[in-house]
């Protein structure tokens, strides 16, 4: 860490300069907690929670929040918001402002950048507590740093002054075949860039800590008829703790006794184990889907997984004396890998309970992993649903990087799939997600765009259902054309379950499209 700004936090009480400023900028160091020294925890840990950057249990349920979600996603704090909170707090007078290069995750991120949008000092109503957000730059389509991934964003703040909604946010991105470097002038980036002039708003309108909603004015009006709390609850694909190599396998052959012989895959593991061929029963094989499985309206699954769980058991794992006794031969092949089992970290609370009963458990298995029928997307990047049902007579079974919602029958599954796959449900997810990041596609997708429960009597929701059928169909013979068309389709009918009307369709599909970098920006969108 930058030996300034790590000076700066250990005096944060006895600053390295005299006084208070009118003005500052700077670009502090982007490091997530989980991935500073334990020294530097330890050290900063007070700053944190003074600064209400960590939030207490106790405070998340006094805000009415789902306590799980935030915790997790507090592993990917990051250095930046501590640094901005203790600048503006001991360095910035009272109607200075302050502009810093951040990480557009602390605008964007369910959990992770909650504390981050009190935009308040203190706990209290002074006026040099709060901190008012003047103009974001977003970046990130343009990354300016040469060599690097980072989400970039310039925020500009104003010391006491409340936030007030919406916040002017302007989108780069750059003019295709563009180039430019460090050397370039200002004039020559903004010729080789277009902005977007966005605005800015809390997804939840009841919540100012929520993730920002960001896209043009108009659009925004018409994206709030699609954001709310879905019927369906969505999931994470199992996760076997790192140890893909020793739980994905691919089937050798089929014995005639009923065992099925299988080679685990250890090409790309993380985690490095012997390749070992060895016949296991196939009750606790279930075919696998891989994030690279999953495409628009297309999903098979490429190999197989062994899930030492059933629907009765869900995140318990089967017990020792019941996984040796009816299946043995599974036993001793995941024995072979115990030494490497016990070393998987992320295992917390009652997950590590689990692993203590049994060192083969993996984690985020419910009664959904096992449901027939299912609704899957990628998580990472953008977002591309299809629906699967049964493989081979089994389940699918995907992987952490895969999103999941489970249904009743392929009717509701594609009925949900049309929907996820629609303009209005993409745009709403960029809108306020990270486009691109990691965490896009994540299960918080469902509690802020509405999908209702499928109707089997309701025009629309048949239509929608039918839709995607034949967009699964057109992509499997790989007919593009007929493909747009249904997609032009399902726009309309999904227009009409959200209430949307013709003019605020073509406002989304126009504004998705600029996202893209599929169309040039309308000329009344210029600066």
């Amino acid at each position: 860490m930058n030996g300034l700004w790590a000076r700066l936090l250990k005096n944060n009480f006895a600053p390295l300069t005299v006084g208070q400023f009118d003005y500052i900028i700077g670009n502090p160091p982007w490091v997530n907690w989980e991935n500073l020294p334990d020294r530097y925890r330890d050290q900063t840990k007070a700053l944190w929670l003074r600064y209400g950057l960590f939030w207490s249990v106790a405070q998340l349920k006094r805000q009415g929040k789902q306590v799980m979600s935030v915790i997790l996603g507090s592993g990917k704090k990051d250095i930046a918001a501590l640094m901005t909170y203790v600048v503006c707090d001991r360095l910035l007078k009272t109607g200075g402002r302050l502009g810093f290069v951040i990480t557009q995750s602390l605008l964007k991120t369910a959990g992770a950048g909650q504390g981050f949008r009190r935009f308040r000092i203190g706990q209290g109503h002074r006026r040099d507590q709060f901190l008012r957000v003047l103009h974001v730059d977003d970046m990130v389509a343009l990354q300016p740093f040469e060599g690097a991934s980072n989400r970039t964003a310039v925020m500009v703040l104003e010391k006491g002054r409340q936030t007030t909604y919406p916040v002017p946010y302007t989108v780069w991105r750059k003019v295709k075949g563009a180039r430019f470097t460090y050397d370039s002038t200002l004039e020559e980036v903004i010729n080789a860039t277009v902005r977007l002039n966005f605005n800015a708003e809390p997804v939840d309108p009841s919540d100012p800590t929520s993730p920002w909603l960001t896209a043009r004015p108009k659009a925004i009006k018409a994206v709030r008829k699609v954001l709310g709390k879905s019927d369906y609850v969505a999931h994470a694909g199992a996760y076997t703790g790192g140890a893909n190599a020793v739980y994905w396998v691919d089937i050798v052959y089929k014995r005639p006794d009923g065992l099925v012989v299988v080679r685990n895959i250890t090409e790309g593991a993380k985690v490095k184990v012997d390749e070992v061929t060895e016949p296991i029963e196939p009750d606790l094989l279930y075919p696998l889907l891989r994030g690279r499985d999953v495409q628009r309206w297309k999903a098979e699954p490429s190999a197989w997984i062994i899930v030492p769980h059933t629907p009765e058991t869900r995140m318990r794992p089967i017990q020792m004396a019941s996984m040796q006794k009816h299946y043995p031969n599974t036993y001793a092949y995941l024995k072979r890998f115990e030494a490497v089992l016990n070393q998987r970290k992320g295992f917390t609370g009652w997950e590590r309970q689990f692993q203590q009963e049994a060192f083969y458990a993996i984690q985020r298995v419910g009664t959904y992993t096992f449901a027939p029928w299912k609704v899957v997307w990628t998580r990472l990047a953008r977002i591309e649903a299809a629906v699967v049902g049964l493989h081979e007579g089994k389940p699918i079974v995907p992987q952490e990087t895969v999103t999941l919602v489970e249904c009743s029958s392929a009717n509701e599954a594609h009925y949900i799939c049309a929907l996820v796959n629609s303009s209005p449900f993409q745009f709403a997810a960029i809108s306020y997600s990270q486009e691109g990041g990691k965490s896009m596609g994540s299960m918080h997708i469902l509690e802020h765009i509405r999908i209702p429960r499928f109707d089997p009597k309701n025009p629309v929701h048949l239509r929608l259902e039918e839709l995607s059928k034949q967009a699964h169909e057109a992509a499997r013979i790989g007919d593009e054309m007929r493909l747009r068309e249904i997609e032009a389709e399902i726009d309309r009918q999904a227009a009409k379950l959200w209430g949307l009307s013709d003019d605020e369709l073509r406002e989304i599909q126009q504004s998705l499209r600029e996202l893209a970098g599929e169309e040039e920006p309308q000329a009344e969108e210029q600066p």
